[in-house]
């Protein structure tokens, strides 16, 4: 039967790691008057709550969203994908592994002109020929073009008389101290080179059957420590200028930026305003140029600085920005900001790609991701998020470029800002930085700052309410600050610490209990003595005869330890010691669930090997890392949550209406399909969420 549409035009507003408990304080503090709007003119829980799927983390949930699918069932059932060995990862955003059908085909096929948008949960590549499908990118979080586009790392600029000459130091110190304390200084060897890290270094590249990740101490190995993350730094002397100048003012003085890890040198001026004081920097392409490339006043945001790069050895161009954080009035000091790099003529995801250049010639270059915040108050606050307002114009920019004059009805759109900032110092909310003059106060401003923004966002789509359209605000998950934190399991990699603890994993030690370590500098698990490995968030694979085979460093294969007619007993022998593990702080269980994969699939979870662990477990309330370990419905410190968030209004949707019902994540997608008038995706598992539609159905 084919129904009537109530609604001609759809677009899902996707912000990951909105958190519905957050944002209900902050709305009725009166600081979310978009977001307020849309509750006000439409549909939701008055708590906002979504019912999130299992694993609470990017990938799994946004294709659950996709497919009103659970995980078991479209297969995607963790950030990282199983590889050829249990303790194997692979990255898990291709929408070829996805054993379900996404919504945006059915809308397509319906022939409504889709557009999918930076939705990092299989929908790259494109999995329908459809000439009505359009989609850009999705293979990662962060924004556009991040996996494929950007490159190097961001970074730090520290120009002082007492540098000698200009060296670019990876790994410096944790981006809190620069440049009170950096090392070697007085060494004369330059380090030069691409560089790749963080996020965007783990999300590029092919990695055949997977990768080994194991994190034995999870502050140093995992997800644990996003507070004292390493940052790079390009030091240069800061100096009256040589004859060499073309056109350097009177008294101006004189450093140098080393982009790409040394291999772009770019000189800079220091100069006086008119009162003598220095407050502005000019960078140049060299010294004979009359004219810089860019001028910036101390205090001041720089988008899109246009220049070199060095890419896989090639030069390219690309678009940075930049800040200039301090300038010592007295021209002794100069600290600045580097974006990573983004390749400007990037345009491998974009499907059509000549939607690539139609936003570079109406909009501009997609910018970079930001993720240094290292619990910094300046770097937070004027870096990493003024990074992501530069993504927001632009993103918003876009998409309504692309409504006014591409005829786009159906859109799937992403934006990642509240998620990777988050991350950046949520863990910290409770206990602060005192020791770097970072209070509590200001870990809520970070916060507001963080909502405020998500706010603006939906500000900028607020009017499609007037032109017909619907509008549905959802996300993935959000994000706890937890009472007590890490306890060895639950990360994204090879969990040891705690596995090793309670006698299930073995690895490689010497006779003093140290990690012997391979000829690549890592450790190797001791496959002959390990029982199961906790491998990705929530799986517990066990080491079974017949079913997991071993290459060894010198080529020998080995077979697994535990005999299939004893697997039943191993399960409960590890379930018991989770559920009877004490943490030493508190003295209470940190597990709050461990079932059986064939018992898991109460939870959309199970299902077959390798995508499902032998055993699914959860982490107790307070002991998540922030999210993709938790319950959807964890509370965290200082009003945090662990669950997504839905509001829809707009056409067929009822006006001011509050419903009681729980609404779950695998309810979205054919929600919308009525709205729309068309059929469910073929392995649609959910619920239309008919109380809030203006008909009855």
């Amino acid at each position: 039967m084919k129904r009537e549409a109530l609604s001609h035009k759809v677009f899902v507003v996707g912000l990951d790691a909105m958190d519905p408990r957050l944002t209900r304080k902050y709305v009725d503090m009166g600081i979310m008057p978009n977001v307020k709007t849309v509750i006000e003119r439409g549909s939701a829980r008055h708590d906002l709550m979504l019912l999130g799927a299992m694993p609470t983390v990017t990938p799994p949930q946004w294709t659950t969203l996709a497919t009103g699918a659970y995980p078991m069932t479209h297969e995607c059932t963790a950030f990282f994908r199983q590889g050829g060995d249990i303790n194997k990862l692979m990255l898990n955003f291709n929408s070829l592994d996805c054993k379900a059908e996404q919504l945006w085909n059915v809308t397509a096929e319906a022939g409504y002109k889709t557009l999918v948008w930076h939705w990092p949960g299989s929908a790259w590549p494109p999995s329908s020929d459809s000439p009505n499908l359009h989609v850009v990118d999705g293979t990662s979080p962060g924004s556009v073009n991040m996996s494929t586009g950007q490159f190097d790392s961001e970074f730090l600029v520290i120009a002082r008389p007492e540098n000698q000459g200009a060296k670019f130091k990876t790994q410096a110190a944790s981006s809190s101290e620069v440049p009170c304390v950096v090392t070697g200084l007085d060494e004369e060897q330059e380090e030069v080179g691409e560089s790749q890290t963080g996020l965007a270094g783990l999300t590029s590249g092919i990695h055949g059957d997977g990768w080994s990740s194991y994190v034995v101490d999870p502050w140093k190995d995992g997800q644990g420590d996003y507070i004292n993350i390493s940052v790079d730094a390009s030091l240069s002397y800061l100096r009256d200028v040589d004859e060499k100048w073309a056109n350097a003012p009177e008294g101006a003085k004189e450093f140098i930026i080393l982009f790409a890890k040394g291999l772009v040198r770019r000189p800079c001026l220091l100069l006086k305003n008119a009162d003598g004081k220095y407050d502005t920097v000019a960078i140049y392409k060299n010294k004979k140029e009359m004219e810089p490339m860019a001028t910036i006043k101390n205090g001041e945001y720089f988008r899109d600085f246009i220049d070199d790069g060095v890419k896989r050895d090639e030069t390219i161009k690309c678009n940075r920005d930049l800040r200039v954080l301090e300038i010592a009035e007295d021209g002794t000091f100069v600290k600045m900001w580097v974006s990573a790099s983004m390749d400007c003529a990037m345009n491998k995801m974009w499907h059509p790609q000549s939607l690539h250049q139609e936003i570079l010639d109406n909009v501009g270059f997609p910018p970079p991701t930001s993720t240094l915040g290292g619990g910094d108050k300046q770097l937070i606050s004027n870096c990493m998020n003024e990074c992501w307002e530069h993504t927001l114009d632009w993103q918003s920019a876009a998409l309504n470029y692309l409504i006014e004059n591409d005829g786009y009805e159906v859109i799937f759109s992403h934006f990642h800002s509240p998620d990777l900032q988050k991350h950046m110092f949520i863990r910290e909310m409770v206990t602060a930085r005192p020791e770097q003059g970072t209070t509590q106060d200001d870990y809520q401003k970070f916060m507001q700052d963080v909502y405020t923004q998500i706010d603006r966002y939906v500000g900028r789509f607020v009017h499609l309410l007037d032109d017909g359209w619907t509008l549905i605000i959802t996300s993935d998950h959000a994000q706890v600050c937890p009472t007590y934190g890490l306890r060895g399991l639950g990360d994204t990699g090879c969990n040891i610490q705690l596995m090793e603890e309670l006698g299930f994993t073995a690895m490689m030690r010497d006779e003093n209990g140290e990690l012997i370590l391979n000829q690549y500098g890592k450790p190797d698990i001791d496959w002959t003595k390990t029982k199961a490995v906790a491998n990705r968030e929530m799986h517990i694979y066990l080491n079974l005869k017949g079913r997991n085979t071993h290459t060894l460093a010198d080529g020998t294969v080995i077979d697994g330890i535990v005999d299939p007619k004893d697997q039943f007993q191993v399960e409960e022998e590890i379930m018991t010691a989770l559920y009877g593990y004490k943490d030493k702080v508190s003295g209470q269980r940190i597990i709050a669930f461990a079932l059986r994969r064939k018992d898991a699939v109460l939870l959309g979870l199970g299902g077959e090997y390798p995508q499902c662990g032998d055993i699914i477990y959860c982490m107790a309330e307070g002991y998540e890392h922030d999210h993709d370990d938790s319950l959807s419905t964890s509370l965290g410190e200082c009003d945090t949550s662990a669950g997504p968030i839905f509001i829809a209004a707009g056409a067929g949707i009822k006006e001011g209406f509050e419903t009681s019902r729980w609404i779950r994540q695998v309810d979205v997608a054919p929600t919308m399909a009525v709205l729309l008038g068309t059929r469910f995706p073929h392995e649609c598992e959910g619920a239309p969420v008919y109380q809030i539609f203006s008909e009855e159905i």
